[in-house]
């Protein structure tokens, strides 16, 4: 079976171009550089699921034209990878269902305290309905979409990444343990995060995700989670090594995916 893997967004949390900037990046004509928030869209032929709904989310899902999805799942609590949660109202209509959301305990606690009104007795008609499932790092999945959660390291917050198939996504991090990097070994394509060049408290800067691709063996590496402080698209993935490149909004692939 094969999955097909959309990068919905690239960008760090003040997405590319950042507000009020007057950056040569920010007011690049080459559209690799404008980056919504990180966020990806897996698809099999039965099954639609997104990583994360960050403040893009609406636009995201039109954008790429998402009719049909089947469940949300999150890596953790920051903002950037969960305001978007309300506009799942539409699916809401569109299936006529609560939508399954996966999220391990601490993203759990701050959708129920973010979004309220959603988990209420009482809810206000056309508040979003959501069936809310608590994650470890126990594999689970959503339909034929099979995940193994990898837990990593953004600064001192506990982030989920996922290994689904041949195909790794990880996001916000910045130490990754050796027990959790045994779970990405052996991936056709990982993508995973790279703030910028220079070094940063909690994310991977670019080298260190580099070396990170390059100890793990991986055939294709995407960095995704992308500062305006990158540079230039075009400049930056004209230096990577083979086999690596800079992620960008629009950028899809296939996968091979074993049927469960």
């Amino acid at each position: 079976m094969s999955l097909l893997v959309e990068v919905l967004g690239s960008g760090t949390s003040s997405g590319v171009p950042m507000i009020g900037c007057q950056c040569t990046v920010c007011h690049s004509a080459d559209k690799r550089d404008t980056r919504l928030r990180s966020s990806v869209l897996l698809s099999t032929a039965h099954t639609t699921v997104v990583i994360d709904t960050t403040p893009d989310f609406r636009y995201q899902m039109l954008r790429s034209g998402v009719d049909q999805l089947d469940a949300v799942v999150f890596t953790h609590e920051h903002k950037d990878h969960m305001a978007g949660l309300d506009d799942i109202r539409a699916y809401n209509f569109l299936h006529q269902r609560p939508m399954p959301v996966y999220a391990n305990a601490a993203t759990a606690d701050a959708l129920k305290r973010d979004f309220y009104y959603a988990f209420s007795e009482k809810k206000y008609p056309g508040v979003p309905e959501l069936d809310l499932h608590v994650i470890g790092d126990a594999s689970f999945s959503v339909s034929d979409i099979h995940f193994i959660p990898i837990i990593v390291k953004h600064l001192h917050m506990e982030v989920t990444g996922y290994r689904i198939g041949d195909f790794t996504y990880i996001t916000d991090a910045n130490h990754i343990e050796e027990s959790e990097m045994e779970k990405i070994k052996g991936s056709k394509v990982l993508i995973i995060n790279a703030l910028r060049k220079e070094k940063h408290i909690s994310h991977f800067t670019l080298q260190e995700a580099v070396d990170l691709a390059t100890q793990l063996n991986i055939p294709q590496t995407y960095f995704t989670h992308i500062s305006h402080q990158m540079g230039f698209h075009e400049a930056v993935d004209a230096q990577l090594p083979k086999g690596m490149a800079l992620a960008y909004d629009g950028l899809s692939f296939s996968v091979d995916f074993p049927v469960n």
